[in-house]
This record gives C-alpha cells, sequence and structure tokens, in this order.
C-alpha cells in the first residue's frame, strides 16, 4: 500500500484546494456569512500550511503547533466580530446582501 501521507506535497495541494476555494467563496457569495465562511477556509489553508511546514521541515515541532493555534485564535475572534456587525447589520437594514448596503458607502 502505498503511503502518500509521507509526502508534503499531498498536504500542500490540499492546501491549495481549501485556498483557492476561499478566494472563490469571497469573489462569488453574496451574503456577508458566505463571506465569513470563504475566510474561514482561507484560515484552515494557511494553518494547513504551517503544520505541513512544521511536521516535514521544522527542527522544533512546537512552532508549527504554536502559529496554528494563534490562527485559530485569530479566527475565533475574526467569527465573533463579523457576526455581531452582521447582526447590527441586518437589525438596521433588514438584509446581509452586501449590494443593499449601499448607505455604508463613505
Amino acid at each position: 500500500m502505498i503511503a502518500i501521507h509521507h509526502s508534503p506535497g499531498v498536504y500542500l495541494a490540499i492546501a491549495a484546494f481549501l485556498f483557492a476555494a476561499g478566494v472563490y467563496g469571497l469573489l462569488r457569495r453574496r451574503t456577508l456569512i458566505g463571506m465569513l465562511i470563504a475566510g474561514e477556509l482561507i484560515f484552515s489553508a494557511a494553518s494547513l500550511n504551517f503544520m505541513t511546514f512544521n511536521r516535514f521541515l521544522a527542527p522544533d515541532p512546537a512552532v508549527g503547533q504554536v502559529f496554528v493555534l494563534f490562527i485559530m485564535g485569530l479566527a475565533a475572534a475574526e467569527v465573533a466580530i463579523a457576526l455581531s456587525i452582521i447582526i447590527a447589520v441586518y437589525r438596521n437594514y433588514r438584509s446581509i446582501n452586501p449590494k443593499e448596503l449601499s448607505e455604508l458607502n463613505g
């Protein structure tokens, strides 16, 4: 049986797919919630890259894990703040479609 998990290329390809799906989601989603989920896919791709380089290239195994923990904390803070903003926008405008929020333009 071929052990493909011993190669960093597999993990980097998965991370590239996650990143591409996140960027596509940011460009194509029409709701703020969809854009938020697409942003989380980009954070997941970055975390997977850090863990891949940590496993295959780093002499100290804790470095990549610490970076991933910081990314997870940043993602949690982003979700909390973004959801509170989305709820406030929905209460004022009764929509979370970004194109309908023309009054927010400066």
